[in-house]
This record gives structure tokens, C-alpha cells and sequence, in this order.
């Protein structure tokens, strides 16, 4: 596996998803035709909520991971087509929560849909698609698949009320942070990695294997994001630089900062999630630059993308 794109290189992403997507061309060209088709409502309000948010692009990388799956194994149906519509209905229906609960403005260089439609408009259409995703998951009719997606949805949900408890608090150690990614984030690539292996009747260690790499891959994910929030370009991040400083989320760089830079630059980073705002976000910057925080964040998301 190629390891997460060094934020400071100045090549584009694509340059390393691109031959693996051109593996799956036609399988993700079919899982936006059912994305779009599942999302037609009657209601005016959620159509025009889901046209704006297919219109917002994204990179579908847990359908993806999905459809990779069941095809490395050999698999020749078209469920995992559905099921990778399935991943990606959750993961959006989680980013509409996400966006309202921090009162984020901005994702993929665009406004939010709670800042474009209201928080009230946002709130429900994410509820609307994890209905339409369950009830895609009981038309397959497949009692394993249900397991896994309804267990992946319920411990992302608590990720994410983990996530809110450790808002402002400056107190949170490395494994709480990892806990919460791994809830939060990574349980959904490893729901996508198991899952196609379910499909392609792999047996219990192929499974587990898969299951694994899922896990692993969306740690380093959520690490590499987090090294972005204080390193990215804006332009190319299509998200505030310090929103999750904003938000008072303790990340990993932070923690970092807090565990081992000097007396003042961990005062400073304490003081900042603790009070949240980006005031402090020239001070911050500087103090996760100097101390070695981002290469450290950096290394622990090539290390998990190795273990993947």
C-alpha cells in the first residue's frame, strides 16, 4: 500500500489513488448511478439537500476499499455495488451530523449543507439516509451484512459522542484519541473491508485480514487529516486550516505538543483547547511545527498504513 501523501509535497493526491481507482472504473461509475437513484425522494427539501451533496464531489474512498475487497477475492456479482452505496449513505449522513454539531462552514471548498439549508434541513436528511441505507441492507437480504453495517453504524455513533465529551479538554492521552478514531473513522473502512469479503464467502482469517487492513487504513486516514488541519493548504484541503482547533478538539498533534514540547508551548496548546476560537492559531501553528508534532503525527499514520 502506498503511504499517505506527505502534506508538504506539492504534487497532487491523485497522483496515488488514480491507478488503483482506474481498477475499479466501472464498478464506481455503477455506485454513482445507484447513489443517485437511492437518493430520489418525493420530498423536495431532501432532494435538493442530496443534489447538493453528490454535486459536492468527494472521494468515496470507503466504497472504494469495498469494491476493491470483494474484487481482490475474486468476487463477480453486483451487490458489493449496492453495499459500497450502502457505506458511502452512513459516511455522509455522519459528515451532515458532524458539520452541524461543530457549526462547520466550510468542506470540500464549499459551504457546509447546514450552512447552505439550515442546521434543522441537514440534522434530517442525515437521519433520511441512514433509513435509505437500512433499508437497502435488508432488500439484500444477506443476515451477516446486516450484522456488520448495524454494528459499525452504532459504535461510529458512539465515536462520535466520545469525540464531543473530549471537546475542550486538554486532559485526553494518546489511546482515548485513538479510541475515538477508531470508533469514529476507521470503523467504517473496516465495516467496508469486511464486508467484501463476506460477499466473496471468504473464510474466517481471509476475513479477519481484510477486516484488519479496513481498520488500519482508516487510522492512517484520520491521522493524515489531522496532520492537515495544521499543515494544509486551504485551496487543496477544501476545509479551514485550525478548524479542529476551533471546535477545541485535543488531535494528535496537539497532544503531542502538550506531552513534549516546552512548558510554554504546552500552556499555550492547553489554554487553546481549553477556550477553543483560532486567537491563538498563529501561536499554535508555530509551537506544532517546532517541536516535531506533525512529523510524529506523520509517522504514526505511515506506520498504521504499514500495518495495513
Amino acid at each position: 500500500m502506498v503511504s499517505p501523501a506527505d502534506p508538504r509535497e506539492k504534487r497532487p493526491v491523485n497522483d496515488t489513488i488514480e491507478p488503483v481507482r482506474a481498477l475499479i472504473e466501472e464498478d464506481m461509475r455503477a455506485v454513482d448511478a445507484i447513489i443517485r437513484k437511492s437518493l430520489w425522494s418525493d420530498v423536495v427539501l431532501i432532494r435538493q439537500v442530496a443534489e447538493y451533496i453528490i454535486a459536492g464531489g468527494g472521494k468515496r474512498l470507503r466504497p472504494a476499499v469495498l469494491v476493491l475487497a470483494a474484487r481482490a477475492l475474486s468476487y463477480q456479482g453486483t451487490v458489493h455495488r449496492d453495499l459500497a452505496a450502502i457505506v458511502e449513505f452512513i459516511h455522509t449522513a455522519t459528515l451532515l451530523h458532524d458539520d452541524v454539531v461543530d457549526e462547520s462552514a466550510l468542506r470540500r471548498g464549499r459551504s457546509t449543507s447546514n450552512a447552505e439549508f439550515g442546521n434543522a434541513a441537514s440534522v434530517l436528511v442525515g437521519d433520511f439516509l441512514y433509513s435509505r441505507a437500512f433499508q437497502m441492507m435488508v432488500s439484500i437480504d444477506n443476515m451477516r451484512v446486516l450484522q456488520v453495517l448495524a454494528e459499525a453504524t452504532n459504535v461510529i455513533a458512539e465515536g462520535e459522542v466520545l469525540q464531543l465529551l473530549n471537546v475542550h479538554n486538554a486532559d485526553v492521552t494518546v489511546d482515548a484519541y485513538l479510541e475515538v478514531i477508531r470508533r469514529k473513522t476507521a470503523k467504517l473502512f473496516e465495516a467496508a473491508g469486511r464486508l467484501g469479503a463476506i460477499i466473496a464467502g471468504a473464510d474466517h482469517a481471509v476475513e479477519a485480514a481484510f477486516t484488519n487492513y479496513g481498520m488500519h487504513l482508516g487510522t492512517a486516514f484520520q491521522l493524515s487529516d489531522d496532520v492537515l488541519d495544521y499543515s494544509g493548504d486551504e485551496r487543496e484541503t477544501g476545509k479551514n486550516v485550525g478548524d479542529d482547533l476551533r471546535e477545541g478538539k485535543p488531535t494528535l498533534p496537539l497532544i503531542y505538543v502538550m506531552q513534549h514540547g516546552s512548558q510554554s508551548d504546552a500552556d499555550l496548546v492547553r489554554k487553546a483547547i481549553t477556550s477553543g476560537g483560532r486567537d491563538d492559531l498563529p501561536a499554535v501553528l508555530k509551537a506544532v511545527r517546532t517541536c516535531g508534532a506533525l512529523e510524529y503525527t506523520r509517522q504514526q499514520a505511515r506506520d498504521a498504513a504499514l500495518l495495513a
